[in-house]
């Protein structure tokens, strides 16, 4: 792609459409009079061919040609893909009776003391 395209990283939000992501970025600038550190975002609808970039991925989009009303950028690189968190079940809460045990172990220990 040519080199006078402007170029953006930000982090995928959505992934929900066809051959679309939506790319969150953010832009950090200081305030001009009083210095403070301000943080915007903005958020790019980008064209992904291939359909494989999945929410949380870093990702580079590049400027392109307009795709939609909308979609005026196109996924150059994934720059770093989303940590995967564990999918096991939930721990299930304990039955009434197990709660009840626990209780009275819970006391039979604070009355040995």
């Amino acid at each position: 792609m040519s080199n006078k395209r402007r170029r953006l990283q930000g982090v995928v939000i959505s992934d929900k459409m066809d051959k679309t992501i939506v790319v969150r970025v953010e832009t950090v600038k200081s305030h001009p009079l009083y210095g403070k550190v301000i943080r915007t975002f903005k958020k790019y609808m980008a064209h992904d061919e291939t359909n494989e970039i999945k929410e949380g991925d870093v990702v580079r989009i590049v400027e392109s040609r307009p795709m939609s009303k909308r979609k005026r950028w196109a996924v150059e690189t994934v720059v770093r893909e989303a940590e995967i968190i564990d999918s096991s079940p939930l721990q299930e809460s304990p039955s009434p009776a197990e709660v009840e045990e626990m209780v009275t172990e819970n006391e039979a220990s604070h009355d040995s003391d």
